[in-house]
């Protein structure tokens, strides 16, 4: 038995997160025709303005569904073939025997083994994954900074290796979409985000969604506060933001309606072809960021709960913002959920981030969004 939408249990769920201790969030859930959209908690700390379900907002690694489909468009055109080897066509940034064995389906599924930039870029998180040893500082230090994709590129390139090319499983890094990036720009001869933004966003109709140039996100938006691990504390405001430290992985601003329409628009055949989306759904096992092992397609991975429909869409997170968009395989329910609030949980003594109660009421909802 399929279950409706219900308005009441899903403003109750949200309002559990906003209780728990999440500023602000909105979402919407849609359910064939049936549309719900909805909004708890504050924009803004300091002056208690509301959030509202129409907001933009940073969605981070969902761009990496957008940057996916754009290559997979090429690879459709033959322009890109999907297990030729990332240096036949981008020899310099992946030179030698490793540009050999990479190909672009590894780069686009994370089993590439090339290392995470990040913590060469950011000297305060160069201890990653063990969080009790990194620090905020070079957050602040890198909200304007302009980053070059090359420049990202060669610190994941030269960093030691994280796996053998094509091995599983698999270690998500965003390497791994900024050269994405660097070849859609070779075989297209536009930049990656006018190709995406031409070919993906604007084939999709999507009004309110950009790859941004500047800092500032344009329109209704909340701020979004980043705790990084209760480090910072208050969480600080992180709503202005150069995001070129994660382009084509990771800049995309977008409403939860866009989102909703773009996957629908992809599970439906309308922006890639269906043998592409095929593709997307064949999984391997990757480590995620978190250190936990999911399946995960090209830019797409999968969700399911004992028992339910499997749901199909990408989550994301940058400074102070998350997202987690996802539809049933049917095509027929969705959800898209915004938050602004990030790394709430602080770390116990041995450097693990402790459960906090916003944990559970988010699952709680995503349960409710999802299967009702």
């Amino acid at each position: 038995m399929r279950n409706p939408l219900d308005p009441a249990k899903l403003n109750a769920a949200m309002e559990n997160v906003h209780r728990a201790g999440m500023p602000g969030l909105f979402a919407e859930v849609r359910d064939g025709d049936q549309v719900w959209r909805g909004a708890a908690g504050v924009a803004d700390l300091a002056t208690g303005r509301p959030v509202t379900a129409d907001m933009r907002h940073r969605v981070g690694s969902i761009t990496k569904t957008f940057t996916t489909a754009a290559v997979l468009q090429q690879a459709e055109s033959g322009r890109i073939g999907l297990d030729e080897p990332i240096g036949r066509y981008l020899p310099r940034l992946v030179p030698g025997e490793r540009g050999d064995a990479i190909t672009v389906r590894m780069l686009i599924n994370h089993t590439s083994g090339l290392a995470e930039y990040l913590p060469y870029a950011y000297p305060s998180l160069k201890a990653l994954p063990a969080l009790a040893d990194t620090g905020p500082e070079s957050l602040d230090d890198n909200r304007l900074t302009r980053f070059h994709p090359t420049e990202l590129i060669e610190m994941g390139v030269t960093a030691p290796a994280v796996g053998a090319p094509g091995g599983t499983p698999g270690v998500y890094s965003n390497t791994n979409y900024l050269l994405l990036g660097e070849l859609l720009e070779h075989v297209t001869g536009t930049t990656a985000e006018r190709y995406i933004t031409r070919n993906v966003i604007e084939r999709a109709g999507l009004r309110d969604t950009e790859l941004p140039a500047e800092p500032y996100v344009e329109g209704p938006h909340s701020r979004i506060y980043e705790a990084w691990f209760g480090m910072i504390d208050p969480p600080r405001d992180y709503s202005v933001y150069d995001m070129s430290w994660v382009g084509p992985a990771g800049s995309l601003i977008s409403t939860v309606a866009d989102l909703n329409r773009f996957f629908g628009m992809l599970l439906a055949g309308e922006i890639v072809s269906p043998s592409s989306l095929e593709q997307m759904q064949r999984t391997v096992p990757v480590v995620s960021q978190e250190g936990k092992t999911i399946d995960y397609g090209l830019g797409l991975h999968p969700m399911e709960a004992p028992g339910q429909d499997t749901f199909w869409g990408h989550g994301g997170t940058v400074w102070g913002a998350g997202t987690l968009a996802m539809i049933r395989a049917d095509g027929k329910r969705q959800m898209s959920v915004a938050v602004n609030l990030q790394r709430w949980n602080r770390l116990d003594s041995s450097g693990r981030p402790q459960p906090h109660p916003i944990d559970d009421a988010l699952a709680a909802l995503h349960r409710v969004a999802m299967y009702g």
